[in-house]
């Protein structure tokens, strides 16, 4: 058992881009699914999982899928957001992901902006809750671009390493 899988949840591209960055720079024997067409994990040995942040926090199906994982498996969290770098709505959602995934071995995370659909701004831009997001949230316009998808990539060889050699 050393098959890596990178699962990913995407409803306008930017994960999946991020999430097919993540596969092509690992080495071995590799799946990439929609996080919807997992059936099971037992086959792999690292699981790479993605996500957008939605309304600072995770969608659902990645809730469950993160919280499906078996106590101990090796995995490595990734999302796109359209927060500026670093800032705490992003990072939150992250770190409830971890939180989530407290009983896996966690390899590493990573986080990259990505494009923020016209329709979504338009509707959280009415919630007074989301108006520092959506000030933000255009400027995430473009991304992940060619920079963003190579640290994606350096991100997959750091954890893909640290599987091979058993760190944690």
């Amino acid at each position: 058992m050393n098959k890596t899988l990178v699962a990913y949840y995407s409803l306008t591209g930017n994960t999946r881009r991020v999430a097919e960055a993540v596969h092509e720079a690992l080495s071995g024997d590799k799946d990439i699914l929609p996080l919807d067409e997992v059936e099971d994990l037992d086959g792999y040995r690292l699981v790479f999982i993605g996500f957008p942040v939605h309304a600072h926090s995770l969608p659902f199906k990645v809730e469950r899928f993160i919280t499906s994982v078996k106590p101990g498996a090796k995995i490595a969290l990734f999302c796109t957001h359209g927060s500026l770098p670093g800032h705490r709505l992003s990072r939150e959602a992250l770190e409830y992901a971890v939180v989530l995934a407290a009983k896996a071995r966690i390899l590493g995370t990573f986080c990259v902006r990505g494009r923020i659909s016209l329709e979504a701004l338009d509707i959280l831009a009415r919630s007074p809750e989301h108006r520092e997001w959506t000030e933000m949230a255009p400027s995430a316009e473009g991304h992940p671009d060619t920079s963003d998808l190579e640290e994606a990539r350096a991100f997959a060889r750091q954890v893909k390493a640290r599987s091979d050699h058993g760190e944690r």
